[in-house]
């Protein structure tokens, strides 16, 4: 990953109040199948892998949260999308700091909204510049 690319994409959705998360330090981990499924499972009941979890911090203790982004499944579906690897893993981002912002996806209204905030993060992110590359090797 261009970790200076993903870094200043978050500090961009930082600089808009639409995309407003707590203050603190963010983790951001980019983890294959096997992960995602063990931190499904372990903590939301799921075994199954996944694009993305976003587990909020503890604001007391100067954490804004982790964000943890699955790059097997970015790599998976992403030309189903007809979207470049990069750009997949740049709306998992969006969507994992959105949960961070207070959006929620757990009910069809909810998810709508979120679908919405991830068009207007990724139009704003894109605005100006190319997702951060990425590529994926063994």
């Amino acid at each position: 990953m261009d970790e200076a690319g993903v870094e200043e994409c978050l500090r961009k959705l930082d600089s808009d109040a639409r995309f407003a998360v707590p203050d603190g330090d963010l983790s951001v981990v980019f983890l294959g199948n096997e992960e995602m499924g063990e931190l499904h499972g372990t903590f939301l009941g799921d075994a199954t892998p996944t694009d993305v979890i976003t587990f909020p911090g503890d604001t007391s203790f100067g954490e804004a949260g982790e964000i943890c982004v699955g790059v097997e499944q970015a790599e998976a579906v992403y030309k189903d999308h007809d979207v470049s690897l990069s750009h997949e893993i740049l709306l998992y981002l969006a969507h994992g700091w959105l949960h961070l912002a207070g959006y929620d996806d757990k009910r069809e209204e909810d998810r709508v909204e979120m679908r919405r905030g991830e068009k207007e993060a990724l139009a704003f992110l894109l605005a100006d510049r190319e997702p951060p590359e990425c590529s994926l090797s063994d």
